[in-house]
């Protein structure tokens, strides 16, 4: 392993527990990634050497490193829970990546914490695998996401309904700081804490921020922004998150935890698919209202820091948070007119755009297909998005207004195909798909399916003739219906 940094772990005794691994009974490498490893400059020689899958399986942890376990708080579906933390999970430490960003190295899977609750710090490896290919998928997307470095079998059970395999998945992020981290300090009445890490966040993420007088402000306008434009964009791939809590939703804007997530194959915008969601709070058209409803819990942790009098830091926040809606609507707006080939504005997109959801979810198609057939739709060749619709005549008369309105564009546009098709993915890690590779693995041992499930979703908007059956969405008894958390 290289030389990593430890600021986080600088950072006073209480942000987290100093704490070791513990060491599995017989470690062997599922999959290294390859092309990350090299971004971050680690040897891959040397990750699949015994010393380094002992680090990353979290059976020995070299004498210069820091291994922490970070502490945070949350909302969970609503309800605050004062302490949470890193409960299997350990910071390995930092590395300088090859675009000079600091990225957190961290075990998943590795063992208890002072964090755990009564849990046993271990993975299946199911939720491995899953998080390894949806996070993959996420970052060919183009989407602000954590990544995976690494998976590893650990040769001991996990028992969670029944027996299943365990698994390491070594996650690499921008940083795991979480709203839920600042409502920790905050729950504790701890401001010299939020302004400690407010400090670090800063610097870390933000560093314009500091240029001004008003630093804390700015740190939350950013984090604004940033979580804008992030859940805009997953609307934009029909991407679910399934548990939104604060404690998932970090201030570099990262996705993070992909636990009961989903990309939707038919489309419905109430679509839930957490198997603990009985209430839809984080239902696919929710995602934007909850983003604003964490980053208000966020603003609260920073009142103290925003102004002296109260009332003043309260005006402040919530003047902070109207701006959501400006961060957020530019992209998912402008994102809707890429996916149907418009390079301007109109004034009558909005009703178009609207129009062409209420008819999907009326006759229930799919997603991504929809999308990815208008390209079919302009240039004949190949899968349209007519075929889809089991009443082709609504989307023939959808199809006549959509048609007149890019006439109406100021020029041809030779490159309108090519914007719509880098809008629209042909390829989505679509749950039936990776419940397959997840019973091939844990039934058989057969990594085949993962394998070429990843491969496939790394190329996600090419056409890829031989793997078109990853494109196609579930029959009526591959649906999946619901997903869990991989605790």
């Amino acid at each position: 392993m290289p030389t990593l940094e430890f600021t986080y772990a600088g950072l006073p005794e209480r942000f987290f527990e100093r704490t070791t691994p513990t060491p599995v009974a017989a470690p062997r490498l599922i999959k290294l990634n390859l092309s990350l490893a090299e971004k971050l400059g680690l040897d891959a020689d040397r990750l699949r050497s015994p010393e380094g899958l002992d680090v990353l399986s979290g059976s020995r942890i070299p004498d210069d490193m820091q291994a922490v376990a970070q502490a945070y708080a949350g909302h969970q579906f609503g309800n605050f829970v004062p302490q949470l933390g890193d409960g299997r999970a350990l910071l390995l430490g930092e590395a300088i990546d090859a675009d000079g960003v600091r990225r957190d190295l961290q075990l998943k899977g590795s063992g208890p914490t002072r964090f755990s609750r009564g849990g046993d710090g271990r993975a299946a490896i199911g939720p491995v695998l899953r998080e390894y290919i949806v996070s993959e998928a996420m970052h060919a997307l183009g989407m602000p996401t954590t990544r995976s470095l690494a998976a590893v079998a650990t040769g001991e059970p996990v028992y969670r309904e029944h027996r299943l395999p365990g698994a390491v998945l070594t996650r690499v992020a921008a940083s795991h700081i979480r709203i839920g981290t600042f409502q920790y300090f905050a729950a504790r009445g701890d401001t010299d804490g939020i302004r400690t890490l407010a400090d670090y966040a800063i610097a870390r993420h933000y560093p314009d921020a500091a240029a001004g007088d008003q630093p804390y402000l700015r740190l939350l306008e950013s984090v604004i922004a940033a979580q804008a434009r992030l859940v805009a964009r997953w609307m934009l791939v029909g991407f679910i998150h399934g548990v939104m809590n604060t404690d998932n939703m970090t201030i570099s804007g990262e996705t993070i935890d992909y636990g009961p997530c989903a990309f939707m194959d038919d489309f419905d915008p109430n679509k839930v698919f957490s198997s603990i969601d009985q209430q839809g709070r984080y239902a696919f058209a929710n995602q934007p209202n909850i983003a604003v409803w964490n980053l208000a819990r966020f603003a609260e942790t920073l009142l103290p820091l925003l102004h002296e009098d109260p009332d003043e830091a309260l005006k402040i926040a919530e003047g902070a948070l109207k701006t959501f809606k400006e961060h957020y609507e530019p992209v998912f707006h402008g994102g809707l007119r890429d996916k149907l080939g418009l390079a301007t504005e109109a004034d009558e997109d909005t009703q178009l755009i609207s129009d062409l959801f209420a008819l999907m979810a009326s006759q229930k198609t799919d997603f991504t297909l929809t999308f990815r057939g208008l390209g079919g739709e302009l240039d004949g060749e190949g899968d349209g998005a007519r075929m889809l619709f089991s009443d082709p005549a609504a989307f023939d008369q959808w199809a006549e207004r959509w048609h007149a309105r890019i006439a109406r564009e100021p020029q041809h546009d030779a490159g309108r195909l090519e914007r719509m098709r880098a809008a629209n993915p042909k390829y989505i890690p679509r749950n039936h798909r990776i419940e397959e590779a997840i019973r091939a693995a844990e039934d058989h041992g057969d990594f085949a399916p993962f394998e070429e499930l990843v491969a496939v979703l790394a190329k996600p908007f090419d056409e890829q003739p031989d793997k078109a059956r990853y494109a196609a969405p579930p029959e009526a008894h591959e649906l999946v219906l619901r997903t869990f958390c991989g605790t």
